[in-house]
């Protein structure tokens, strides 16, 4: 067993479906029952070290194997000396095959079990104790009701801790979303046999407390995952050679500001200049922007720079759109036609979503070896698909997909669990980040550090520039110590990163 964030290596996700058929495999491959008695261990041991004086633990069971878990930790529970009982919410005569063994073995381990009913939490359970929670599982299609929502409003009322089996119950484990305001916020979940998408991205992180995961020694390496969780070893930077010199790092160009957001257009280029870009050009679209960054005296100004050579654009990094309102549809069309690497971010994602034309330049990029990078946030991405961001956030790894399939470019799809799709690629969910990110101005810098980054190494991959920036943009707000990381500050928290 062991706990999950931050990873150290890029790990495997897998979906409901993909989980069921290693589990089908690997059931096979066993003795029966031998998978649930692995879990229900495995779930007794994490309660014992997440509470380990919990004087009450209180075990909230669903009709199907999840609830089999439940149960099974129980006997391991009450065989360890604690105070444990079990609320059964389903018929025993109607329990799957591995879960009626469990329950046939917890009822004569002598383990209590109320059976059906109204779920009532027991009355001396109080704020030291531990409520572990297998209502529903991976399976769980449909928002709780009934006496399942019961039980988990039962369970919200309480102070104690909560340690969710496999996956909080009402979130959907592919996608993120919570199926219903009173889904489960466990303290800890204990993700079972695979690690699944969805306690990543959307509502995941704020449902599932602390991750853990179990393999239950199953081995999966060899099934093709449906998605990654980014790790630390992303961050590959190339050595410098004490011969190079500025020319070696490439150069970037940041196209945006327009009249009173000129300071988005200069927290990406002060951003790419940080990420270690040799050069970096602001082309602010505010004709009366004064031609200069006090801050970043390093910073070159070049007005109406798009209308440089082909040539230069095909070998410049180009940032184009932060603060770029309205302004960003005059050089769109030359950024789209003649960069050779193009970051895609805010107003010019929003001019796209608007104009067939500059859709159709954008899509012509990848035939012609043109390689680009969208950086939307959900109700961008919503704009690009024609839908709302409510549906956009349902099901983030399928919305990032399908902007992949109709752009052939890059995309990161920024939230929490942020998501790095690229085609003929798994997606990629990042792992690092939190809400002190939730400020004006950090997407610009994020941009402009996707910017610095892949002008040093053009030839590196699209999404691999993408995923090393999402991830260390998320670390520098993991290791502030407040809870609102202004963008300016941002910049200097990831170069101070190790």
């Amino acid at each position: 067993m062991q706990r999950v964030l931050p990873p150290i290596r890029s790990t495997a996700l897998f979906s409901v479906s993909s989980t069921r058929r290693i589990e089908e495999r690997a059931t096979a491959a066993r003795p029966v029952h031998t998978l649930m008695r692995r879990a229900g261990f495995a779930v007794a041991r994490l309660a014992l070290a997440v509470a380990p004086h919990a004087p009450r633990i209180w075990v909230c069971a669903g009709p199907g194997n999840n609830g089999g878990d439940g149960l099974d930790a129980a006997i391991h529970l009450a065989a360890a000396g604690k105070r444990v009982s079990v609320t059964l919410l389903g018929d025993p005569a109607r329990l799957p095959f591995d879960a009626s063994d469990a329950f046939a073995r917890a009822q004569a381990a002598g383990v209590s079990i109320a059976l059906g009913g109204p779920a009532q939490a027991p009355t001396d359970l109080d704020d030291t104790g531990l409520v572990i929670d297998a209502l529903l599982g991976i399976g769980a299609s449909r928002a709780p009701d009934g006496v399942i929502a019961s039980c988990i409003d039962a369970i919200s009322r309480l102070n104690c801790v909560v340690l969710a089996v496999d996956v909080p119950s009402g979130l959907n484990c592919d996608t993120g979303k919570a199926a219903s305001a009173s889904a489960i916020r466990a303290t800890h979940t204990l993700s079972l046999l695979t690690l699944k998408p969805g306690l990543f991205t959307a509502a995941g992180r704020d449902h599932t407390g602390e991750i853990w995961f179990d393999d239950l020694a199953v081995d999966s390496s060899q099934d093709a995952p449906d998605a990654l969780l980014v790790g630390s070893d992303v961050a590959q930077g190339a050595s410098r050679d004490h011969a190079q010199h500025k020319g070696s790092f490439g150069d970037v160009a940041v196209v945006g500001g327009a009249a009173s957001m000129t300071g988005a257009a200069l927290l990406a280029a002060r951003a790419a200049l940080a990420a270690g870009a040799g050069r970096v050009y602001a082309s602010p679209l505010d004709d009366d922007a004064p031609m200069r960054d006090l801050v970043r005296p390093e910073l070159m100004f070049r007005r109406h720079w798009w209308h440089s050579p082909d040539a230069v654009l095909a070998s410049t990094t180009v940032v184009c759109g932060c603060g770029g309102g309205d302004a960003v549809r005059e050089p769109l069309p030359r950024m789209l036609s003649a960069s050779g690497r193009l970051v895609l971010d805010a107003d010019a994602l929003n001019a796209i979503a608007a104009d067939a034309s500059l859709q159709a330049l954008l899509r012509a990029r990848s035939a012609r070896g043109r390689a680009t990078i969208l950086t939307p946030h959900p109700l961008e991405a919503a704009r690009l698909l024609g839908i709302d961001a409510v549906a956009v956030q349902a099901d983030r790894l399928a919305c990032a997909n399908a902007l992949v399939e109709r752009f052939r470019c890059t995309v990161l799809l920024k939230g929490s669990g942020t998501v790095i799709a690229a085609p003929g690629e798994r997606p990629r969910i990042n792992a690092t980040g939190n809400a002190a990110l939730a400020t004006a101005g950090t997407g610009d810098v994020l941009a402009g550090w996707i910017g610095g980054l892949w002008a040093q190494q053009p030839d590196k991959p699209a999404v691999d520039v993408a995923a090393w920036a999402a991830h260390r943009h998320g670390a520098a707000a993991d290791g502030y110590g407040g809870t609102s990381l202004l963008a300016g500050d941002l910049i200097l928290a990831m170069s101070n990163l190790g």
